[in-house]
């Protein structure tokens, strides 16, 4: 791509933009149009609009119309984490915004060039103010425009178009003027069945995960249901004393009455006894590379908001050269649990094959030690229980505290944890599932990797 560009002053006053950027980049872009068939996204679009304005976070439900914000967004896959619903009344209230399998959803300000493709897995979304949703024609290709969006050349006319205000912003035009260009017939039919099975991969994943969740709540056999959620308690100093943890959710009986169900009917064993941790490392931004400027060599660099649905995302916002990755030294292999322990705290995921990053220091590392072998205790069965509410979530919300407004949870806390044991008969087919689950993950990430590589090496970027 250019690197440097003359442009007569006439030009600057005609465009009213004076960033380099615009002028660099569209060159490029005006380069690649002249020798290539394009249309714009306009031209396939039934409508391209911005998402609900004034609906207020009190609004916001534990279930019924998926309502999507930036967080949610993560390149191929809805983010299902901090995932929050609007009512049937809001959703219909607003139907300009409602997307459906095949619809794809924009950032608009903030990081620019998060999209997101509606899956099978919601009939309906609706979108949030921060958003904007597109759907599309019936005869569109819709495979291919979405591969054809998360490429650098759809990337580049993104940053060529933003503003730079208080935040990066696009509007309306900007995502409605983004060329498509038309590849070889044989090579969009080639990306078009790719992205079907990487979704259909993704969809399958999910889904076993939940089997494996269902299976542990039926072999624990524990009606957590049941489990009184007072409102009000009270906790004796000593015990606080005792404890060393003065904070209302470490005696909450909710959490507290949840480990004491299990420990009447199952062993548990200190987490502490059976893992090796290893936390992440905060490597400074001066070190950040973004997804345009990347080398080839450079290296994922995955903070907390990078796990979604359970695995380390491969583009995320920051990457960091090689040598950095080198010296760190992390050691993180495929089938390492890891935990978010800052900000967002709670969140598992596992390492597959083909992941390769750098971990930030708001996560760990866990491995299992030889110690737990005696229990039959995996990886995967390891990973099961941290995902769960009962056994990962309520004992990591019992022990975080606010350090200068950022929940953390602190490793030696971490530890704390007790993991049930069940039978290894349980354990086995639990671990089995899991296997299969990441199984399917790495081959979806080979081939969104292939897509993208199919289509930025054809324009040589």
């Amino acid at each position: 791509m250019l690197k440097t560009v003359t442009i007569n002053i006439d030009r600057v006053k005609k465009n009213d933009r004076f960033e380099p950027d615009f002028w660099v980049i569209g060159d490029f872009i005006d380069n690649v149009l002249l020798n290539h068939k394009h249309k714009k996204i306009s031209e396939y679009s039934k409508f391209i609009k911005k998402g609900i304005f004034d609906l207020k976070a009190e609004r916001y439900q534990a279930s019924g119309i998926p309502f999507l914000r930036i967080s949610n967004l993560k390149y191929f896959e809805l983010g299902t984490v901090d995932l929050v619903y609007i009512s049937e009344e809001d959703n219909k209230a607003n139907p300009q915004t409602i997307l459906s399998h095949g619809d794809i959803a924009f950032s608009k300000i903030g990081t620019l060039g998060k999209i997101l493709r509606i899956g099978k897995r919601f009939p309906e979304v609706n979108i949030s103010q921060n958003l904007i949703g597109a759907g599309f024609k019936k005869d569109t290709n819709k495979n291919y425009l979405f591969a054809y969006l998360l490429s650098k050349l759809a990337l580049l006319q993104i940053k060529k178009n933003k503003k730079k205000q208080l935040q990066d912003k696009l509007n309306l035009d900007d995502i409605r003027n983004i060329e498509v260009v038309e590849l070889p017939e044989e090579k969009i039919k080639k990306i078009s069945e790719l992205v079907e099975k990487a979704e259909e991969k993704a969809e399958k994943s999910l889904s076993i995960l939940e089997k494996a969740q269902a299976i542990f709540h039926q072999k624990i056999d524990i009606d957590f249901s049941k489990i009184k959620k007072e409102k009000t308690f009270s906790v004796s100093l000593s015990n606080f004393a005792k404890d060393d943890l003065w904070t209302p959710t470490f005696s909450y009986p909710l959490y507290t009455n949840t480990i004491k169900a299990i420990q009447k009917k199952w062993q548990t064993i200190p987490l502490g006894e059976i893992i090796a941790i290893k936390k992440g490392n905060e490597v400074g931004s001066d070190n950040y590379n973004k997804y345009l400027d990347k080398k080839d060599s450079d290296i994922p660099f995955n903070r907390t908001s990078d796990i979604v649905n359970y695995e380390v995302d491969q583009f995320p916002d920051f990457y960091i050269p090689e040598e950095t990755y080198t010296e760190l030294e992390q050691d993180v292999k495929a089938g390492d649990v890891l935990f978010t322990k800052d900000g967002k705290v709670a969140m598992s995921a596992m390492f597959t094959k083909n992941d390769k990053a750098i971990l930030a220091s708001g996560m760990v590392r866990l491995r299992l030690k030889a110690e737990a072998k005696k229990y039959c205790l995996t990886p995967e069965y390891l990973f099961i229980v941290l995902s769960l509410k009962e056994t990962g979530i309520y004992p990591a919300i019992r022990r975080t505290v606010i350090a200068s407004t950022i929940p953390h949870l602190r490793e030696e806390r971490l530890k704390e944890f007790e993991i049930p044991i069940l039978d290894k008969d349980s354990i086995d087919e639990i671990t089995k599932l899991v296997k299969e689950a990441f199984e399917l993950k790495d081959e979806k990430k080979k081939m969104i990797k292939e897509v993208r590589e199919e289509i930025d090496s054809y324009f040589d970027i």
